[in-house]
């Protein structure tokens, strides 16, 4: 009777075991050893099963960064950072991925209005700006609901002056959630992940070259065609580069 209660215990045990298994975990562990490829191959199936973080594609570039990877490493920090566009430590670390890149290419930055709206709206991803608008949409019935039972005028001019203010702040929120999810929807980059790639004149391998590009380069894509792509790079420079040499993000 023992020997089936001891082995009822073992398979309960493996059973646990297997249950509790967590690959981001083994992933966190096997980088901390030193053991990057093995690390990658961890985070990596948990992208298999369709789960993402902002935290794992991070985890993933720290691997491929420590293996001088560029392409895989900038291309993981930028989807950390599509993710949680605040993290500075994300930043930091695509920063220095970036400087391992041997293309060199001018940023030319927005000016105007159009900079400020930009730079406001990517502060936070649009679910986030949704978020922030529910909250305040709490905010706005609790004033709402003060400014009704108030007994003094004195008080219901402090709740409606509030209302208006928390009204103004959830059409802000809502249209910059909008804003930042069309930018998000229209707005397709990607990496160059083939050791260099030839951008074309136009869509075809006889077309002239107009610029060799390296991995690790982010473009814009503008345009799709075959099995070609129409890009549009930092410096407002466009051309046509094979699909198999890029991936987007």
């Amino acid at each position: 009777m023992k020997k089936f209660f001891y082995l009822f215990l073992f398979i309960s045990a493996s059973v646990f075991a297997t249950d509790v298994s967590n690959p981001f975990v083994d992933g966190n562990l096997q980088y901390n050893d030193g053991k990057y490829e093995a690390a990658i191959t961890s985070y990596e199936s948990v992208l298999a099963n369709g789960q993402q973080s902002a935290e794992l594609y991070f985890n993933l570039g720290n691997c491929y960064y420590k293996l001088h990877k560029v392409a895989p490493a900038i291309y993981n920090y930028e989807k950390a950072l599509q993710l949680n566009p605040n993290d500075q430590e994300i930043q930091t670390n695509l920063d220095f991925a970036r400087k391992m890149a041997i293309d060199d290419i001018k940023i030319i930055p927005k000016v105007g209005f159009d900079k400020l709206i930009s730079e406001f709206t990517s502060c936070y991803r649009y679910d986030t700006w949704a978020w922030i608008a529910v909250v305040f949409g709490f905010v706005f019935l609790a004033f709402f609901i003060g400014y009704y039972f108030s007994p003094t005028a004195f008080k219901k001019r402090i709740y409606f002056t509030g209302m208006f203010v928390v009204l103004m702040v959830i059409i802000i929120s809502v249209s910059a959630g909008i804003s930042e999810k069309n930018r998000l929807e229209t707005e397709k980059t990607a990496i160059v992940f083939a050791e260099t790639a030839s951008v074309k004149g136009e869509p075809k391998v006889s077309s002239t070259e107009t610029i060799l590009l390296h991995e690790g380069t982010k473009v814009y894509i503008l345009e799709s065609i075959a099995n070609w792509k129409k890009i549009q790079l930092t410096d407002e420079t466009t051309g046509w580069i094979s699909d198999e040499a890029i991936k987007e993000l």
